[in-house]
């Protein structure tokens, strides 16, 4: 079925085409998520910067829900050109991004969308592991997020003690911190998140306040936990290397000068989503609570601890995941200092 809707996907993109004015490049761009949601409201955001900053020499055709490029094989799609811009996750991919998915786990300390991103540049310009598992890429974007709390359908959670028992949808990197704590941690894709809480399957999820109204989970769940879940970040808008070179410099430059304007977007959209989200939370009659500080601390050294031996696991992968967390501990020191990023002088991003 998936390669019926990439050749029909495709199809549609080549029937659509129609003949430009001289001078004028279109790139299309695909996203697993609708026009409405935060992430593509920040996408169209770099579109529409995109072609008022090349005067309508650079347009951008947009793909959304999946039409064109999947979550799980966004990066192969991408690297074989499906299309020529693409979100992309590559801590969710099942295999070739070990480090990448591992170091997603080592951002305790980090607390804002611009601390994760920056931290994460630390990271790819020490190792060039980033490189070779984003190979045939050329990275434009950048992404981080909003720190996840604990939102339950029936039992408030007021302290780590009441995680023992509860079934929770949680990313990968955390479902071994929750175990140690107690809880029975699963990992299901978000989209079926929603029926599980309505339907008493999960008892909870670990996710932002935003979710709260992005995802409607205010409907189903009634308290919402305040806990700041440490959040990594990743690379998360890209385009084939190919397609990249192919295009003039000026057309490059546009592109690179956009990097920062998308990333900022995000960082606009997430914020927004996240603060909406608490309001219909509080409008829904979602209970808030804080975790106390000491159970706080007490997380943060699980979720470290873990880091680590995920650090040391890629050993199998034949990676050395040590010196990228300790240096990613040795940044948050910094920011729990005085709140900057500082890293080798230089940093940038990994090359395709």
């Amino acid at each position: 079925m998936r390669v019926l809707a990439l050749l029909g996907a495709l199809a549609l993109v080549a029937c659509s085409t129609q003949p430009l004015p001289e001078g004028v490049t279109v790139l299309t761009y695909a996203s697993p998520y609708s026009p409405n949601h935060p992430f593509s409201r920040a996408d169209i955001r770099w579109m529409k910067w995109v072609e008022a900053e090349s005067h309508g020499k650079l347009r951008i055709r947009a793909y959304w829900s999946g039409s064109l490029l999947s979550s799980e094989q966004s990066l192969t799609e991408l690297r074989h050109e499906v299309a020529d811009i693409g979100l992309i996750t590559p801590i969710y991919s099942r295999g070739g991004t070990q480090l990448i998915r591992a170091q997603s786990g080592f951002y305790g300390g980090a607390r804002t969308f611009e601390q994760q991103i920056a931290l994460y540049r630390c990271l790819t310009a020490a190792e060039p592991e980033f490189a070779r598992e984003l190979h045939g890429l050329k990275i434009l974007a950048v992404q981080g997020g909003n720190l996840p709390g604990i939102v339950t359908r029936e039992r408030p959670v007021r302290s780590l003690e009441d995680l023992r028992g509860l079934r929770l949808r949680a990313p990968s990197e955390l479902l071994k911190v929750l175990e140690d704590l107690g809880a029975d941690p699963v990992d299901m894709p978000m989209g079926e998140v929603y029926s599980a809480l309505a339907k008493g399957v999960i008892d909870g999820v670990v996710a932002p306040a935003d979710t709260l109204k992005s995802l409607h989970f205010a409907e189903v769940a009634h308290y919402f936990n305040t806990i700041a879940i440490p959040r990594g970040a990743y690379a998360a808008r890209a385009m084939s290397s190919r397609r990249w070179a192919a295009l003039d410099p000026a057309e490059q430059r546009i592109l690179e000068a956009g990097i920062a304007v998308w990333e900022q977007a995000l960082s606009d959209e997430v914020g927004a989503a996240n603060r909406a989200g608490e309001r219909t939370g509080h409008e829904k009659g979602v209970v808030f609570t804080e975790m106390p500080a000491a159970d706080q601390q007490r997380f943060e050294a699980v979720y470290e601890r873990d880091a680590r031996k995920r650090a040391q696991a890629l050993d199998r992968f034949g990676i050395d995941g040590m010196p990228t967390f300790h240096r990613a501990r040795a940044i948050a020191a910094g920011i729990a200092t005085d709140g900057r990023v500082t890293c080798e002088r230089g940093a940038h991003e990994p090359a395709a």
